[in-house]
């Protein structure tokens, strides 16, 4: 088969889905067909939200949640798999589980959800501790952004050296990699850190200014667990999702009174049938 008429990577987010389509399983299959991936979705959690913020959160039964995981393994199977919001810690336990009797499990990239862009809670107390111990160990990825990686470690993190200890925490915990994501720190540039086993490498780019931002963690994460199931190697990967998430940015639409949306189609027309 040639490689124009290779199929494109298949791709299973297990996240909440946002009602107002920035963040979440929303964002995650925005991102994932734009880099030329089939989304899949087992759904964790309905969330009622928008640009300002989060009004309600009911989640999925975990049983639900695995099963949903089974019908797409077992029948379209998935070239990657990422995680976003799981909500509870008995959801985080399910989902490891089903993860690890997985024959073949693909790459895994954990986008450990704690907080809505806005403050709300969107991880249990309790929850964390199980993300540690069941599903961080399973990660070839860990995306935390500086106050995550703060709470996951134990470790405060205020500057790039301390970033830099959350980090190792986490990958001591049995992560494959982590990327430490820089974008709460002040400054005209953001500063990410990818950690790997065989060092550690700076990913600096510029900050986008503005208030339209929500989902840029989400879309990350699906962008590189999209860029995984396509085969590039795990530093290429998190470098092309970089400019990905840039390109939204860019191009958001400036909806919503709050945190607004980013332009997940990077600016490009839509398509037609004309």
């Amino acid at each position: 088969m040639s490689a124009a008429r290779r199929p494109p990577a298949r791709v299973l987010t297990v996240a909440g889905s946002d009602s107002g389509g920035g963040a979440g399983i929303e964002a995650d299959i925005k991102s994932i067909e734009r880099l030329g991936g089939y989304a899949m979705a087992a759904v964790t959690a309905v969330t009622a939200q928008n640009t300002l913020g989060v009004q309600g959160v009911w989640p999925v039964p975990p049983e639900a949640v695995v099963l949903q995981m089974r019908a797409v393994r077992e029948d379209l199977g998935a070239d990657a798999v990422k995680t976003g919001m799981l909500a509870t810690a008995a959801t985080v336990r399910a989902v490891a589980e089903a993860l690890t009797a997985w024959p073949d499990r693909p790459p895994l990239v954990v986008d450990p959800v704690l907080v809505a862009k806005g403050g709300a809670p969107l991880l249990e107390a309790e929850a964390v501790v199980a993300l540690l111990e069941e599903l961080v160990p399973l990660a070839d990825l860990v995306t935390p952004n500086w106050p995550e990686a703060a709470v996951l470690s134990g470790h405060p993190v205020e500057d790039l050296v301390d970033a830099l200890a959350a980090g190792e925490r986490l990958l001591a915990r049995g992560a494959g990699a982590v990327l430490v994501k820089g974008g709460h720190a002040p400054g005209p540039e953001v500063v990410d850190l990818l950690i790997e086993r065989t060092g550690v490498t700076r990913l600096v780019h510029p900050r986008w200014p503005g208030r339209h931002t929500h989902g840029t963690g989400c879309t990350l994460s699906a962008a590189v667990a999209t860029a995984l199931g396509q085969g590039l190697p795990l530093r290429p990967a998190v470098e092309r999702a970089t400019r990905y998430v840039e390109a939204a940015l860019r191009h958001a639409p400036g909806f919503g009174a709050g945190h607004g949306p980013l332009g997940h189609s990077g600016g490009q027309p839509p398509w037609t049938c004309a």
